[in-house]
């Protein structure tokens, strides 16, 4: 993929899992508190953790309510005259405070055979073990975090045409990993909707961006 392509995909992937500049210290919030119950004892690191491929073994940890922002498709372009679009469909979950929890992009660059699913956690995530993705009862897929940035850490699979065909038939997107206590959190994103808005046409970029910009509003108003 060309750099200004890599740029354009950047900026696109972060509208997903952040709303401006605060869901940074949101999200450092969340990684030093899990959202497994108060009085619920810490579950021990396990000695040895999952090899990929492997079903992780560790203690479920509590699954927090989500808020989820609808399937959303976004194309944008790179500022040079001749640049490629990077078309962006996908959806992210939060917690009632706004804090970004889980978000998944499916990432189709124009002219371009490959395409990406990249789903993000949030930090404080044990890395070793990596990711898990399941559509509905389906086969599991492991991934290994490619990166950690200010909205979370991130995890990228191959969308192959049966990936993309298993998204539009299904009903949700699981979403697994492993907290920093060695417990494991499953989070699922509904698929509702993703075929719908995946063959529209895009929305434009600064439309949903100030769409994204009055939701966290909202939810600053509820949690003051």
């Amino acid at each position: 993929m060309r750099h200004r392509d890599f740029v354009a995909v950047v900026k696109g992937v972060r509208v997903f899992a952040v709303v401006a500049a605060a869901a940074v210290l949101m999200s450092q919030a969340f990684a030093q508190q899990p959202p497994a119950p108060k009085a619920q004892p810490k579950a021990p690191v396990p000695k040895t953790q999952p090899k990929a491929g492997e079903a992780p073994q560790q203690q479920q940890a509590e699954q927090p309510k989500l808020n989820f922002s609808p399937w959303t498709k976004v194309c944008p372009k790179g500022q040079e005259a001749n640049a490629k679009a990077v078309c962006l469909t996908g959806r992210d979950g939060v917690i009632e405070t706004g804090l970004p929890v889980v978000a998944a992009v499916l990432i189709e660059p124009e002219g371009e055979p490959r395409k990406t699913l990249r789903v993000t956690l949030p930090l404080g995530m044990a890395l070793q073990p990596g990711t898990r993705v399941v559509i509905d009862e389906g086969q599991p897929m492991t991934a290994p975090y490619v990166i950690c940035a200010g909205n979370g850490c991130m995890a990228d699979y191959e969308a192959s045409a049966e990936l993309v065909g298993n998204m539009k038939k299904g009903k949700g997107l699981s979403v697994q990993g492993v907290n920093g206590g060695g417990q494991v959190i499953t989070l699922i994103l509904p698929l509702d909707n993703f075929a719908k808005v995946h063959e529209a046409p895009a929305t434009d970029p600064k439309v949903f961006e100030e769409m994204q910009r009055k939701r966290f509003e909202e939810f600053q108003k509820k949690a003051q």
